[in-house]
């Protein structure tokens, strides 16, 4: 399992040197708005509830708060977003033996802490599966991100343009004639915004600016 290529969220390293501080309240919160979605969402498709969903980012933010000081930031050996995965992945574990105490965890082995590797934890179809689960969601939430940033950026009626058209489907005409605007308007808008949105992708990838 190797997160280290597709690190589209990777998280600053100067952002981890902060949290490390943990009076730092700005950053942890700063921290928090950027991965509740994320470690929620991934919780949620892995079969827990709302209510369990949310315990497990509360508990996860805990877990990274308990051990970012032995954390080093190499995306050659281990990235972030790898090390997030584990400690999320172990919290919905926590949350499923809550359901049944009397069951073991389905991978947690003898000696696994916190720190061990995932790779090492996980194999085969399951390990397959849950990497793909939490690609798709690293992915889904770095778009979301971006297009609010470029939402915030846009008057209303070039964003309606947007969304009608490239994000929600519709005809090109319909959207012209809904919205009371010429159907080149509609093409040029889309064109436009999406340049926005792939840029701010970018920015996002490369800065890491969480």
């Amino acid at each position: 399992m190797d997160f280290r290529k597709s690190d589209s969220l990777a998280t600053h390293a100067s952002l981890l040197e902060r949290l490390k501080q943990l009076e730092d309240q700005g950053s942890w919160q700063e921290f928090y708005t950027t991965y509740r979605k994320l470690i929620f969402s991934f919780a949620v498709k892995h079969g827990l509830t709302g209510t369990e969903a949310e315990e497990v980012v509360q508990e996860t933010v805990i877990t990274v708060a308990r051990n970012l000081p032995e954390f080093r930031y190499d995306p050659e050996r281990c990235s972030f977003k790898t090390w997030l995965f584990t400690l999320t992945l172990w919290r919905i574990q926590d949350q499923l033996r809550k359901r049944h105490p009397e069951e073991t965890s389905m991978h947690r082995k003898p000696g696994d802490t916190d720190r061990t590797n995932t790779v090492e934890r996980l194999a085969g179809p399951e390990e397959e599966r849950l990497t793909a689960l939490w690609e798709e969601e690293w992915k889904r939430d770095l778009f979301e991100r971006a297009l609010e940033r470029v939402k915030a950026q846009l008057p209303e009626k070039p964003f309606q343009i947007f969304d009608l058209y490239a994000l929600q489907g519709w005809p090109a005409l319909e959207v012209a004639r809904s919205l009371g605007v010429s159907l080149g308007r509609v093409y040029v808008t889309k064109h436009r915004i999406a340049a926005l949105l792939k840029k701010e992708t970018k920015r996002l990838r490369a800065k890491a600016d969480l």
